[in-house]
């Protein structure tokens, strides 16, 4: 019976370190220009990111720049902050990767399969590809911030 306890403490321990290891990509990170920042957070058990700041050199006639590059007409007239650039990202413990996730870039309007991983705790790799090739891709850094 002791060591039933003993088992069960330590896979809880397990447990709760996974999920720090995990909850590592939340917070607000610069993308690589320094120009936008982004909130990752866990929602439904996955990990999304939201666009939720941009610097006022970048705005149009006052206003933040419109998703105008959108392949759909009708969102094209929505402001790029508040954006959900970061979707549908697990984490894999053993590869200490967040995979399976999609990240959609505004400048072009397009969305491609992404994963991230951390070197360590405040840059956060992240690399979009196509046709499912991790080799077909671009590789951008983000960079630990507060709001």
């Amino acid at each position: 019976m002791k060591k039933l306890v003993i088992l069960f403490f330590l896979g809880v321990y397990a447990l709760a370190g996974f999920a720090q290891e995990a909850d590592q990509i939340v917070g607000i990170w610069w993308n690589d220009e320094k120009t936008t920042k982004i909130e990752v957070e866990k929602q439904d058990g996955k990990y999304i990111g939201t666009i939720v700041y941009m610097i006022p050199e970048k705005y149009e006639n006052g206003q933040p720049p419109k998703d105008d590059e959108n392949p759909d007409p009708a969102l094209r007239d929505r402001s790029i902050i508040g954006i959900q650039i970061l979707s549908g990202f697990e984490y894999d413990a053993k590869k200490e990767e967040w995979k399976n996730g999609t990240i959609y870039d505004p400048k072009s309007g397009k969305t491609y399969d992404c994963y991230s991983w951390m070197e360590n705790k405040d840059v956060l790799n992240l690399k979009g590809f196509v046709a499912g090739i991790r080799m077909l891709g671009r590789s951008s850094e983000w960079y630990r911030t507060t709001l």
